[in-house]
């Protein structure tokens, strides 16, 4: 009995000790790991914000290019041709307008959902604002009187959702910054 009792003793002084340094060792490894991963976490965020960045704020450049293309005004210095009627001029805003809506339509990706609802709230209301004001000169209506009709309307505006739009998106973009 007193045999197995030496056995047991000399099994648990080997034991714990061994214990106590695979514990301390798993403790410290587990510890190095975790700080490892949180490293190479950092390493990757860091490359992919280095390469996400310039894209973004591309975007954002873009978007601010596409609203001042779209505005009324330069729609209709950039489309207004000798000979033209009124609803030529309709057709060729609402056209350019949409076509121009297309060629960004990829920057969605870059930039907040909000962002993307805010510029297409703006070009909804200038695609409303051509027709509306196209609908009420009538389609026998001058061109001269029509491109008066559209300066009188936004004119009498005191919101315009293009100028929100390039405000929300260089909010956006300080934020970026």
């Amino acid at each position: 009995m007193n045999a197995i009792i030496e056995i047991l003793l000399e099994i648990i002084k080997i034991t714990v000790p061994a214990l106590i340094v695979f514990f301390t060792v798993f403790y410290l490894m587990k510890q190095y790991l975790a700080s490892q991963y949180q490293l190479k976490s950092l390493e990757f965020k860091q490359n992919q914000q280095s390469t996400t960045v310039p894209l973004r704020l591309q975007a954002y450049e873009r978007l601010s290019l596409f609203c001042e293309r779209i505005a009324i005004p330069n729609l209709i210095l950039r489309l207004r041709q000798e000979g033209m009627t009124a609803g030529d001029l309709r057709m060729s805003m609402m056209v350019a307008t949409q076509q121009e809506f297309e060629h960004n339509i990829t920057q969605q990706v870059y930039i907040s959902q909000q962002l993307w609802q805010i510029i297409k709230i703006a070009r909804d209301d200038v695609m409303n604002v051509v027709s509306e004001v196209y609908e009420q000169q009538g389609p026998d209506a001058s061109l001269d009187n029509y491109v008066q009709g559209l300066f009188a309307h936004l004119q009498g505006r005191e919101f315009m959702p293009l100028d929100k739009a390039l405000v929300a998106i260089k909010k956006e973009a300080g934020v970026l910054l």
